[in-house]
């Protein structure tokens, strides 16, 4: 297991990642996760549409929550051929109980508990707390990776306005 150092920090302190580096460009990974009603979801199951992907460590975090929130509104913008997935590590159970509490409709949250599939697969699994580092990816229609931000300190948010410029770049009228 191919191992990462010196690229994210959790509260000032270095953490190692696991798995591959994604590279904008490059092929998207396929993954599978477990869905709110314990079904599995692949990045196939959204072939065809534009997939915004945000990374987090737990939606029960003040940091996820917010930014779990955003993407939500945001999704309450955007058009049919933009999806919104918000993954980590909870667990279905608690994905569910926290989308009800927030009134999150709109972003689609997967769990990655399991296997960490997802998180093996982008190379945001952080080794030694088994959750994934704060990260957001944007794969076109076609399964390329267009985007990626891998956000250098876990307890802080990544850069909403970036990640809509670079929707924007995709999906012109998103």
């Amino acid at each position: 297991m191919k191992e990462r150092e010196g690229l994210v920090t959790l509260k000032g302190n270095q953490v190692v990642l696991l798995g591959e580096e994604v590279t904008v460009g490059g092929k998207a990974p396929d993954f599978t996760c477990v869905d709110n009603d314990l079904q599995e979801k692949s990045l196939a199951d959204f072939s065809g549409k534009t997939v915004i992907v945000s990374s987090v460590p737990s939606l029960d975090t003040p940091v996820c929550d917010m930014e779990t929130r955003w993407f939500n509104k945001q999704a309450e913008t955007l058009s049919d051929s933009v999806v919104i997935l918000t993954i980590s590590v909870d667990l279905p159970f608690a994905q569910k109980r926290w989308c009800g509490a927030a009134g999150v409709e709109k972003v689609i949250t997967l769990s990655d508990h399991r296997d960490t599939a997802f998180g093996l697969a982008y190379g945001v699994l952080i080794k030694d707390l088994r959750l994934l580092a704060r990260a957001i990816f944007i794969i076109d229609p076609s399964g390329t990776v267009r985007y990626k931000q891998l956000v250098p300190e876990v307890s802080q948010e990544p850069d909403y306005d970036e990640v809509l410029r670079a929707l924007r770049e995709i999906v012109p009228n998103a």
